[in-house]
Order: C-alpha cells, then sequence, then structure tokens
C-alpha cells in the first residue's frame, strides 16, 4: 500500500461520495496517473466493489479502491478537498517531486500539485 496522507476535508469528500451514491456499501475507486504540468491526472467513481487489480485502502471507515498505476503514484503524497467560489476539487502534493519548469512568467502553479474537479465523477 503507498504510503498517502489523506487530510480530514478529503475524507470528509470521500465519505459523502460514497454514502450519497447508489453505493453507499462501496467505495471510491480512484485513478491516478502522471500527467500534465501539475504532475497528476486523475479521475474517480464510487463502485460496489473493487475492480480486478484493485487494493482496498481504509479512509476512516471508507473503503478507496485504488488500481496498481494510482498505488506507485500515490505513495509519498498528501491528498487534499478544497473548496472555493470558483472551484471544488481533490488535490494531491507531493513534496518529493521536482518543480515544473514550462513556464518562465513566474505565475505557475506550485510544483508537483494537481486538482480534480468534481466535474470528473463518473457513475459505473
Amino acid at each position: 500500500m503507498p504510503n498517502v496522507t489523506v487530510t480530514p476535508a478529503a475524507a470528509k469528500f470521500i465519505r459523502r461520495m460514497v454514502r450519497f451514491s447508489d453505493h453507499p456499501a462501496g467505495g471510491m475507486r480512484l485513478l491516478v496517473t502522471p500527467g500534465g504540468c501539475s504532475g497528476y491526472s486523475a479521475e474517480f467513481s464510487v463502485l460496489a466493489a473493487p475492480m480486478d487489480g484493485d487494493a482496498e485502502l481504509m479512509v476512516g471507515d471508507v473503503r478507496v479502491f485504488l488500481p496498481a498505476e494510482s498505488r506507485m503514484v500515490l505513495d509519498g503524497v498528501t491528498m487534499d478537498f478544497s473548496e472555493s467560489p470558483t472551484h471544488s476539487g481533490l488535490s494531491f502534493f507531493n513534496p518529493a517531486a521536482a518543480p515544473c519548469a514550462c513556464s518562465s512568467s513566474g505565475d505557475a502553479a506550485k510544483p508537483a500539485q494537481a486538482t480534480v474537479s468534481l466535474d470528473s465523477l463518473k457513475r459505473h
């Protein structure tokens, strides 16, 4: 299992997503892969049971299903949830990642931080 830190805000979000889904006894499947300038690309869905090859991470009393590629990417990462008037979603922060060098404007986002919008939620 990866050494992933889940903040209380992220745990609350995960718990609510599962509780109010079609599968309240299931869990949230989180697919995180390397990609993009921010370092991560992620999708999540609520399923009744893990898919073949998924490992189960307990976040409080809620199950999170992690495919192999997610387990590798999430090691050492902190998962958080943030909400503002213009954005809501999961954020991932890896303190060991190198900074992004694709922008010379000086306005680049923090290195190795990614946000997953609620719009990416899919039902299966």
